[in-house]
């Protein structure tokens, strides 16, 4: 296996809704495949949303509850003041903050928000984490 993720598939309750949000929040949908399931390049990656109970049913889960997933999916920032201004966009576009934009413990700046359908994004700027032209990080070495 080769160390990357192609997808992230977000189960959400309101397609249209969780859509329009991304959208919103400056991703450009794929207008190729658009019935049932919403798909949005991200760099080298694709973010998918997929209806809840499909996806439930896909991966053969019976019950499902709401609530903290335990994932997080994070976005890092070019400079310290684009973290607040992802999480007011968030905020505008229909999502919540949930954590305000603030001095993180390992010396950058971070805050959270939640989509529309509950999903938790951590939006941060770690300074020892650069951003390449193309939008990879770097990790130190």
């Amino acid at each position: 296996m080769e160390p990357r993720i192609s997808v992230i598939t977000l189960g959400v309750d309101d397609l249209d809704r969780a859509a329009r949000f991304y959208e919103d929040m400056g991703l450009e949908r794929n207008g190729r495949i658009t019935e049932g399931v919403a798909f949005f390049q991200m760099g080298g990656l694709i973010l998918a949303l997929w209806p809840r109970e499909e996806l439930a049913e896909d991966a053969g889960i019976k019950e499902r509850t709401r609530g903290f997933s335990g994932v997080a999916l994070a976005y890092n920032t070019r400079s310290e003041a684009e973290v607040g201004l992802i999480l007011e966009r968030a905020e505008r576009a229909g999502g919540s903050v949930v954590k305000t934009a603030q001095r993180a413990f390992w010396g950058g700046m971070q805050g959270y928000f939640a989509d529309t359908e509950g999903n938790l994004w951590e939006v941060a700027h770690n300074p020892d984490f650069p951003i390449d032209e193309e939008g990879r990080i770097s990790l130190p070495e």
